[in-house]
C-alpha cells in the first residue's frame, strides 16, 4: 500500500530508507521545539502552549507535504519569521500577539490563494535574485543579533548603542562553547549537530546550578492559552498591510528557496529546472501556515534541513510522514523544553545565522545598482530591528538607483509597488 501511494519502488527507495531519512531530518530540525517557545515567550506568549503548537504545526505541516505533495520535505515554524513575529510585529502592535497571529493567518490565506493562481510564479520570479540574497542574508544577521543578545555577548550601551557584554559570565561562555560545538559537529557532518549543541549547553547549565532541571518527559501542557486566540478581524486595517505583505513575501521566498534547494539535491527538477507538483507543495506550505497560526505559533514553512533526509536516501513523502510522527512523540518532552535556557538556544540562532548570511557570497558585486540595495536590506534588518523595514528600504534604494542610472526598464512592477507602498508608509505613518 505504501509503495503504491508514495511510489517507493519508482523512486528507488524503501520504507526503511524513508524511516532513516525521516529520523535524520527530524534530528536536524528538532531544535525548533526548544528555540521557538523561547523566542515567542519573549513576545508574551505561554511557553508550554507554544511548545505544543510548535510540535503540532510541524507534524500537521509535514504530514500535508508528505501526503499531498509527496515530497520528503518537513515543515515547522520558521527561523527568522519567528524572530520577526516576536521582536518586530508584536512590539509594533503594542504587545498584541493575538493580532500578530491574525496577520500570520491572513498571510497564509493569501499565500494559499496565490498558490492556486499563476501569480505564484510571477511573484517568485519578480523579485531580483540579488534582493532575494540580501533578504536571506539580512534575516541571518538579524538572527545573529538576537542570538548574541540572548547569550549576553553583546549588550546595550547609551553611547555606542551596542557594546561587548560580560564574557566572564558562565552563560556567555556556555553559549560560545555551544556555538563552537555545533559548528565543529556540522563540519564533521554529524546528524543533529544543532540539537546536540543545545542539549549539551542545557546539561552544563543544570550541572553548574545555573538553571533548575524541570524533568524530561510528561503529558503535554495545555494548548488553550494560544489555540484559536488569533485576532483575524483586527488585521483588516491599513497599518497592518506592510506587516502582512512582509510575512507573505518572506514566506514565498523562503518556501520557494527551500523547495528548489531540496529538489535540486534530490534530483526532482525537470530538464528546464522546474519543480513538478510545485502547486501542491505551495498549497501544503500555505495550509500549514494557516493551521500553525490557529494553533498559536508564528509562520510555519518548509525546512532546508530536509536535505539531511535526502542525503540519507529519502525520496518520497513518506519521509515527511515519519517526521510528523516524531514531532507528535516529541509532545511529551515539554519539561525538557522548559529546562532549556535562552542562552542555550543562542548557539543555534548564531549557527543558522551564519548559514543564511553565506548567501552574500552569491551577490553580483560588479553592479552597484544590484549589490547596494542587497546590502541595504542586509544591514538595515538588524540595525532597525525589523525585517520589514530592511526589505522596504532596500526596495526603495533599488528603484531609486535604477531610475537615477537610466535603467528604468530593469525595474520590475512588483518591486516598484512594494517600494512605493513602503515609501508612503514612511511618509504618513
Amino acid at each position: 500500500m505504501l509503495d503504491r501511494f508514495f511510489g517507493l519502488t519508482a523512486q528507488g527507495t524503501s520504507v526503511l530508507t524513508e524511516l532513516r531519512a525521516g529520523i535524520a531530518t527530524f534530528l536536524t530540525m528538532a531544535y525548533i521545539m526548544f528555540v521557538n517557545p523561547a523566542i515567542l515567550q519573549q513576545a508574551g506568549m505561554d511557553h508550554g502552549a507554544v511548545f505544543v503548537a510548535t510540535c503540532l504545526a510541524a507534524a500537521v505541516g509535514s504530514l500535508l507535504m508528505g501526503l499531498y505533495a509527496n515530497y520528503p520535505i518537513a515543515l515547522a515554524p520558521g527561523m527568522g519569521l519567528n524572530a520577526y513575529f516576536a521582536f518586530t510585529v508584536v512590539p509594533e502592535l503594542g504587545g498584541n500577539w493575538q493580532l500578530a497571529l491574525g496577520a500570520v493567518f491572513i498571510s497564509g490565506v493569501l499565500f494559499f490563494l496565490l498558490s492556486l493562481s499563476p501569480l505564484r510564479a510571477w511573484l517568485i520570479d519578480a523579485i531580483p535574485m540579488n534582493l532575494k540574497l540580501g533578504i536571506a542574508a539580512g534575516i541571518g544577521l538579524f538572527l545573529a543579533l538576537i542570538g548574541l543578545q540572548n547569550a549576553g555577548i553583546v549588550a546595550a550601551d547609551p553611547v555606542t548603542l551596542v557594546t561587548l557584554g560580560d564574557l566572564g559570565k558562565p552563560q556567555a561562555m556556555l553559549a560560545v562553547a555551544g556555538f563552537f560545538l555545533i559548528a565543529a559537529l556540522s563540519v564533521r557532518n554529524v546528524t543533529g549537530a544543532i540539537i546536540i549543541g543545545v542539549l549539551v549547553v542545557t546539561a552544563a547549565a543544570v550541572l553548574l546550578g545555573l538553571d533548575p532541571w524541570q524533568g524530561f518527559a510528561a503529558p503535554p501542557p495545555s494548548i488553550a492559552p494560544t489555540f484559536l486566540q488569533m485576532d483575524v478581524m483586527g488585521v483588516f486595517q491599513l497599518g497592518l498591510v506592510i506587516i502582512v505583505f512582509t510575512l507573505l513575501l518572506v514566506m514565498i521566498l523562503d518556501t520557494a528557496g527551500t523547495l528548489i534547494g531540496v529538489a535540486h539535491q534530490a534530483g526532482f527538477l525537470d530538464a528546464e529546472g522546474r519543480l513538478p507538483r510545485i502547486r501542491q507543495a505551495f498549497l501544503a506550505d500555505s495550509t500549514g501556515a494557516m493551521i500553525g497560526a490557529a494553533l498559536g505559533t508564528s509562520t510555519t514553512t518548509a525546512y532546508i534541513e530536509s536535505t539531511a533526509g535526502v542525503k540519507e536516501g529519502g525520496r518520497t513523502g513518506l519521509t515527511a510522514v515519519f517526521v510528523a510522527a516524531l514531532f507528535v512523540l516529541a509532545l511529551f518532552l515539554a519539561p525538557l523544553a522548559h529546562t532549556v535556557p535562552v542562552y542555550a538556544t543562542a548557539p543555534a540562532l548564531l549557527f543558522v545565522a551564519c548559514l543564511m548570511a553565506a548567501s552574500l557570497g552569491a551577490i553580483v558585486w560588479e553592479d552597484a545598482t544590484e549589490y547596494i540595495p542587497a546590502l541595504t536590506i542586509a544591514f538595515l534588518m538588524p540595525l532597525t530591528y525589523s525585517i520589514a523595514t530592511g526589505i522596504g528600504l532596500g526596495f526603495i534604494v533599488y528603484v531609486a538607483l535604477k531610475a537615477l542610472t537610466g535603467r528604468v526598464s530593469q525595474i520590475n512592477a512588483a518591486v516598484a509597488i512594494v517600494a512605493f507602498a513602503f515609501l508612503l508608509k514612511l511618509i504618513f505613518a
